[in-house]
C-alpha cells in the first residue's frame, strides 16, 4: 500500500496549478461557535475561536474531487499512460463529475458508473460533461465492481472516488491554499466517506502541525469503524449524508492517516447534519450538500451529557461534537454542493 506523504501533496499542488480554483474562505461571526474543548487550558481571559469557512463547492464540478481527477489524469498523461479507451470510475456522484469534467478538458473519454439510488441532479450533469453514464445496483460498491469489469474488457484506465494516491494527493492541495491563507491555522474539519479528502488533508495538515477533525454520520462511519478495530471494515450505510459520504470501507491510506497524532474522529446524527445544512441556507444562503454540512455538525451539535451533567469520557465512546479552545482557529471545509435546494426554502405563506 502507499503510505501518502507530503511530498505527494506538493507534488499535485505545482501538477494542476493554473487548473482549478482557489478555495476562497468566509469567516464565520464572532461567537457564533462555542468553546470549550476538554483538553485545552482552562486558563486566561474568555477568548472567542476564530472560524472559517473553506467554500470549497465553487470549485469546478460542484465539490473538491476536481482536484484529484485533475492530478490523476494529468499525471497519467504526462507518464504517457493514458489508454485510448480511456478512463473509467465508480462514483457515488461528485468523484464521477470531477472525472469527466478532467477527461472532457483533456479531450479524454470518461465512463462513469454509478449507483441507481444517485441523485437525478448528478446523473444529468455527468452527461453534460460527454461522459458514458451506467446505473447499477444500490450502493456504491455495485457500481464498483461493474466499473472493474468494464476496465478489464476495454482496457480503460480505472481511476478512484477516493482510495488512490494520486486523488487523496489532489485533494491535500485543498489543505495548502488554507494553510497560505490562515496563519497560525490550529485545526480543519473534513467530512469523510471513502477518506480520499481526509487522507489528503491530514497529511498536508500533519506536515503543518494542525490538527484535523475526521466527521462523519453515525450510520456511515468507515473510518471510524476502522479506527476501533484497527483494520479496514465493511459498515452499513444508511445516512442522509449517503449519497456522497456513503462509503461502505474507508480505504487503508485513510486509515493510516487517521492513526497518526493530531486526528480527532467525530459521529454526528443525521439531524444535526440537517440542521448544520439548513443553518447555512438561513444564515448565508449557501445550498450545500449534506456530506458538507456534516462537518460543520460537528462544531454545532450539542454536548450530549450524562445524568450527573459530566460530559462522557469512556474510551468506547465516540466523540459527539468538536468544541474548539478559546482562540482557536479553525476551518471548515463545505466540500461539495452538487444537490436538490428545493427542501431548503419555504414554501410561501398565504396571506
Amino acid at each position: 500500500m502507499h503510505q501518502l506523504t507530503y511530498g505527494d501533496v506538493k507534488d499535485a499542488t505545482d501538477r494542476i496549478a493554473g487548473r482549478i480554483r482557489p478555495v476562497t474562505l468566509a469567516r464565520v461571526d464572532p461567537g457564533a461557535i462555542r468553546t470549550g474543548r476538554r483538553d485545552a487550558p482552562d486558563e486566561g481571559p474568555e477568548q472567542p475561536c476564530q472560524v472559517w469557512l473553506a467554500l470549497e463547492f465553487m470549485q469546478h464540478t460542484g465539490s473538491f474531487k476536481a482536484r484529484g481527477a485533475q492530478n490523476f489524469l494529468q499525471a497519467h498523461l504526462d507518464a504517457g499512460t493514458l489508454p485510448e479507451a480511456g478512463v473509467t470510475i465508480a462514483s457515488g456522484g461528485n468523484a464521477g463529475l470531477a472525472c469527466a469534467w478532467a477527461a472532457q478538458q483533456q479531450g479524454v473519454q470518461a465512463t462513469v458508473f454509478l449507483p441507481a439510488t444517485a441523485p437525478q441532479v448528478k446523473v444529468t450533469k455527468l452527461r453534460s460533461y460527454g461522459a458514458g453514464v451506467r446505473l447499477t445496483g444500490t450502493e456504491y460498491a455495485d457500481a464498483l465492481g461493474a466499473c472493474e469489469d468494464f476496465a478489464a474488457t476495454t482496457g480503460a484506465l480505472t481511476s478512484h472516488a477516493y482510495d488512490h494516491p494520486l486523488i487523496a494527493a489532489g485533494a491535500g492541495t485543498l489543505l495548502e491554499e488554507i494553510h497560505q491563507q490562515i496563519p497560525g491555522l490550529d485545526t480543519v474539519v473534513v467530512a469523510v466517506g471513502g477518506g480520499g479528502l481526509f487522507a489528503g488533508v491530514a497529511t498536508a495538515a500533519r506536515h503543518h502541525g494542525i490538527r484535523t477533525v475526521a466527521v462523519e454520520p453515525d450510520n456511515c462511519r468507515a473510518l471510524n469503524a476502522a479506527l476501533r478495530a484497527g483494520r479496514p471494515v465493511d459498515v452499513t450505510v444508511d445516512s442522509v449524508a449517503a449519497d456522497s459520504l456513503g462509503a461502505r470501507r474507508a480505504s487503508a491510506m485513510a486509515l493510516h492517516a487517521a492513526q497518526q497524532d493530531g486526528v480527532h474522529s467525530v459521529l454526528v446524527p443525521d439531524a444535526e447534519i440537517v440542521r448544520a445544512r439548513k443553518a447555512l441556507w438561513d444564515h448565508r444562503k449557501v445550498a450545500v450538500e449534506h456530506g458538507a454540512a456534516t462537518a460543520l455538525a460537528a462544531l454545532t451539535t450539542p454536548d450530549e451529557r450524562l445524568p450527573d451533567g459530566d460530559l462522557p469520557v469512556r474510551p468506547d465512546t465516540p466523540d459527539r461534537s468538536y468544541r474548539p479552545g478559546r482562540g482557536e482557529k479553525v476551518c471548515v471545509v463545505l466540500c461539495g454542493a452538487n444537490t436538490d435546494p428545493t427542501d431548503l426554502i419555504e414554501p410561501p405563506t398565504g396571506q
